[in-house]
Formats: C-alpha cells, sequence, structure tokens
C-alpha cells in the first residue's frame, strides 16, 4: 500500500504543477542546504505536535487544487485563498514561514515558498511513518490569490457525484479520489461537521444509518449535542498520528467520521476503484 500512495502522491503533486521546469535536486547547487533546512524544521514542529502532519499536508493539497501547486495560498490578504471558508481551518502556516526565514538567511531569493511547501508535506508524511519521496522541485511562486477560486476545494459535505467531478476535472480518477482521501488517515475534523449525522441526520432525531452502531456512542461522546463544536475528532479513530491503512478499514466497518468518506464504501464505482489495490479490503 505504501508504493501506492507514493505513486498517487506524486502523480498529483506532478499533475497539479508546471511540469516543463521541475527537476528533483533543482536547488542542489543554489542552495544545497534548502531540504535539509524543511526537514529539521517540520520536524522540529512535530515533535512538539504530531498533528502538525495532517496540517501540513492538508495545505499542500489546498493549494494544489487550486491554481496548481504555486503557493498561492500562503498569500494574506482578505480577498485571497487562504481567507476562502474553506480554508479558514489550515494549519501549518508558522512551520512555512519559518523554514522560508531560516532559507532566505542562507539564499535570499533563490527557493520559492510553493517548493518549501512540497516538501514540507513530503516530510510530514514520512515522519507519520509514510513513505518518502523524490520531490522535484523548481516551482515559482504564484503572484494571484483569489477566495474565488476556492470554491471547489473538497467538502466534508460532498455528495460522491460532486467529489468525482471535482477530481475528474484535475485529471484524476475514482482511484486517485479514493487514494487521496486516505491521507485522512492523519487527520482530523470538528465536531461541527459531524453533529448533524450523530444526532438529527433524517431530521426525525436519528443518526446516520451507515455509521456502526458501536461507533455511534463514542462519537457521541465526544461531540455532544450541544458541545463545543470546535473540538476537534480524529479522522481515524484507531491511529491518528501514522500514516497506515486503518482509514480505509475504518470506513468499510462503519467507522467513517465523515459521511463524504463513508459515501466513497457505498458508492458501486469508488468502491469498486478502491478495491484495485484492496483500499477498502
Amino acid at each position: 500500500m505504501e508504493g501506492l500512495w507514493l505513486v498517487v502522491l506524486v502523480i498529483f503533486v506532478m499533475a497539479l504543477s508546471v511540469q516543463s521546469q521541475l527537476k528533483t535536486g533543482f536547488y542542489s547547487t543554489s542552495c544545497s542546504k534548502a531540504e535539509a533546512i524543511v526537514r529539521s524544521t517540520v520536524e522540529s514542529y512535530f515533535k512538539k505536535d504530531p498533528t502538525i502532519a495532517a496540517g501540513l499536508l492538508r495545505l499542500h493539497f489546498h493549494d494544489c487544487f487550486v491554481q496548481g501547486c504555486d503557493g498561492s495560498v500562503l498569500i494574506a490578504g482578505s480577498s485571497s485563498e487562504r481567507n476562502a471558508l474553506p480554508n479558514l481551518g489550515l494549519r501549518g502556516f508558522e512551520v512555512i514561514d519559518d523554514a522560508k526565514s531560516q532559507i532566505e538567511a542562507l539564499c535570499p531569493g533563490v527557493v520559492s515558498c510553493a517548493d518549501i511547501l512540497a516538501l514540507a508535506a513530503r516530510d510530514a508524511v514520512d515522519l507519520s511513518d509514510g513513505p518518502s519521496w523524490s520531490v522535484p522541485t523548481g516551482r515559482r511562486d504564484g503572484r494571484v490569490s483569489s477566495s474565488s477560486q476556492a470554491s471547489n476545494l473538497p467538502s466534508p459535505l460532498d455528495t460522491v457525484a460532486v467529489q468525482k467531478k471535482n477530481f475528474s476535472d484535475k485529471g484524476l480518477d475514482d482511484h486517485d479520489l479514493v487514494t487521496l482521501v486516505g491521507a485522512h488517515t492523519i487527520g482530523q475534523t470538528h465536531c461541527q461537521f459531524i453533529r448533524y449525522r450523530l444526532y438529527n441526520f433524517t431530521t426525525t432525531g436519528n443518526a446516520d444509518p451507515t455509521i456502526n452502531q458501536s461507533f455511534l456512542p463514542q462519537l457521541q461522546a465526544l461531540c455532544p449535542r450541544n458541545g463545543d463544536g470546535t473540538k476537534p475528532v480524529p479522522l481515524d479513530k484507531d491511529s491518528q498520528t501514522d500514516f497506515d491503512t486503518s482509514f480505509f478499514k475504518n470506513v468499510r466497518d462503519g467507522n467513517g467520521v465523515l459521511e463524504s468518506d463513508q459515501r466513497l464504501w457505498d458508492d458501486a464505482a469508488t468502491h469498486k476503484a478502491g478495491g484495485r489495490d484492496s483500499d477498502f479490503n
């Protein structure tokens, strides 16, 4: 399964990057310590809070999904991507800023923020006991960042049809969708995004029937009916900080936390696509 993660993650990043200018070791002569600085920075934050790995991976994903992997999600501004509704919960900006400051002190004006983000995402997965891969670098930072362009970012409320279309628009198929959603193995959400599944899914006071009945009380204990909506909830109940395949087993068993994830098991096409490499088996 780790080989599959590696292939799909690299395909995703390359598909949404300007491929003609990318190559492994792009900074080998112009800023030879760049990758080592990113790694040490990510590692220092990870040691304090392992959940930052999921934040960095999601930050990179959200960057790539809008205008390609150009770092435009990092641009601050009231109407920038960073302040679009789907991005308000993004984490890890301070990690990228820290690494960028260190690199600028050594190699001013050489290494792009987009590359730092791509490298940080790779290191975050590796530190979470997931796969590692060579990151082709040489991206140039985007100068345009608009919140309106972030409207098609994946939502936990998306139907399977919407998920398929959003990924298809990026040149990714159902198999890529299922595999990339598996990055939720180190992710978390908040009670406000799942409470409707727990108490009033059918508007008659019933919970979502696709939730495993033994798992439902656990979710309700984490997210009481009138509790704090910002309380974090692991998307992988078994190993939140390990980049493994338990997320897929949870979805198979009705233990998916987000409705959008659980529906991938119920849909014939995504179920079949996931089964190609035993994602759901």
